[in-house]
């Protein structure tokens, strides 16, 4: 078990259903409401984004997964690319 994995997950998971379900995009750094074109889908995106991220965390944990670096700069990297997306086809 690789608890630094399995805590990342979690705070994932719960990123992605705050932002994705209940719509808490203040959560997210550098959002500016009056920006953004369609708050509904930013909102689905990043949380989806998230809770898919967050389970693969988690399941990296729990079977042992040992290069949890490996596996977190994928994260962020996928992170990174839904930034640029974002940025490009969502924002003003």
């Amino acid at each position: 078990m690789e608890i630094n994995l399995i805590v990342m997950g979690a705070v994932f998971v719960a990123i992605g259903y705050l932002v994705g379900v209940k719509k808490l995009t203040w959560l997210l750094a550098g959002y500016n409401e009056k920006r953004v074109t369609n708050k509904k889908k930013l909102a689905m995106l990043v949380g989806v984004t998230f809770a898919v991220l967050g389970l693969g965390l988690l399941i990296f944990g729990l079977i042992g997964f040992e290069q949890a670096e490996t596996i977190m700069m994928v994260a962020v990297g996928i992170i990174l690319l839904e930034v640029v997306y974002v940025n490009a086809k969502m924002v003003e």
